[in-house]
């Protein structure tokens, strides 16, 4: 089975909830689509994210052309991945390229299962069993967290998160109490800064949140500063989190050889799509540390169930409104789709909705 060719379609799908963070608020998701196309009529899906509108038609510009260097080349996706970055080496493998390049080998994942008749999760060795997933919120003041958080228990989540990153500790520690007081005990509470605190006042605030009954907290600082990761690992005493913003498996790895964090989530289109998930897996198993995803909510569920030390994973739906059968929690569990391959299929009336020309 060889890639005949790569069809690409840019849309911009409304999130049904907007979610505010401090460094800035989401209320639509720009995907590039892709299709690729084998010989024998197999098309495999994926769609990466560009975060910013207009970053939407480069990334699309690279998958296509992307997909060009590997027309008539065998769907062999972790062969299919180092011909890509071997190709753009004089420019980099980070970034828009890094992620046109997961989107492909994502893409070929798909085929190659559906080519199998399997869904991806009994490819790979597993069974799609129910994954516990935790509901992915915005920031909200102390006055709208509760309601926000007795909101995701009401629709049967057992765990959930809240963006912080107020002006002051005190709002902070505010929303979270808010938080926490709406909620059983049992309902594990995560909380992310997304990376807008300096290390010491990582330090300040992390200290100030031990003890308040946080699950983690993520992305205190920048993600690419390891060793000041570390220093706030070290120095406060609930979990740290990081691991969506490592552009591949060796910058997981690196992570891993300092202590930046204690628990792991890698995006699928910042590791490598699922070649790059599977060894992204592999070495958090050898270091025992737990793993979670971020985003990509259909792939995550057919991996974190062949993951190790698979812990949770985030429900936040950015394809579900172009899909024919979106992801769907039930009783605070995603289980993957029984389909074959990753169980993607395109609505057509909704990508002609949503499509950007």
């Amino acid at each position: 089975m060889r890639v005949e060719r790569v069809a690409t379609e840019a849309v911009v799908v409304p999130l049904a909830r907007p979610v505010r963070t401090a460094s800035g608020t989401v209320d639509r998701a720009p995907l590039v689509l892709i299709d690729l196309v084998t010989d024998d009529g197999v098309a495999g899906h994926a769609y990466v994210f560009s975060y910013y509108p207009w970053a939407l038609h480069p990334l699309e510009e690279l998958v296509g052309a992307l997909g060009g260097l590997i027309r008539g080349e065998p769907v062999v996706p972790a062969t299919i991945s180092a011909t890509l970055r071997r190709r753009a080496m004089l420019l980099g493998s980070r970034n828009l390229v890094g992620m046109a390049i997961s989107g492909l080998d994502t893409a070929a994942w798909d085929a190659l299962a559906q080519s199998a008749g399997l869904p991806l999760v009994e490819l790979l060795g597993g069974t799609a069993t129910g994954i516990p997933a935790y509901d992915s919120l915005g920031m909200f003041g102390a006055d709208e967290a509760g309601d926000a958080a007795a909101g995701s228990v009401a629709r049967g989540f057992r765990a959930l998160k809240i963006r912080l990153g107020f002006p002051t500790l005190e709002d902070d520690l505010a929303a979270v109490r808010a938080a926490r007081a709406a909620i059983p005990g049992d309902v594990s509470l995560m909380v992310d800064y997304n990376q807008s605190l300096s290390p010491v006042e990582a330090i300040r605030r992390g200290r100030a949140l031990d003890g308040e009954g946080v699950a983690w907290i993520e992305e205190p600082i920048r993600a690419d500063d390891l060793r000041n990761c570390a220093r706030v690992a070290a120095e406060v005493a609930t979990p740290i989190q990081i691991g969506e913003n490592l552009n591949g498996v060796l910058e997981l790895r690196d992570a891993i050889t300092v202590g930046a964090s204690d628990l792991l989530m890698p995006d699928l289109q910042q590791i490598g799509g699922v070649s790059g998930w599977l060894e992204a897996a592999a070495l958090t198993h050898t270091a025992g540390i737990p793993m979670s995803n971020h985003l990509f909510v259909e792939a995550s569920a057919h991996l974190l169930a062949v993951t190790p030390t698979g812990q949770w994973l985030e429900y936040l739906d950015l394809a579900g409104p172009v899909l024919e059968e979106p992801a769907v929690v039930r009783d605070g569990h995603l289980a993957a789709s029984g389909r074959a391959g990753l169980g993607l299929a395109w609505d057509p009336d909704a990508v002609k909705r949503y499509r950007v020309a």
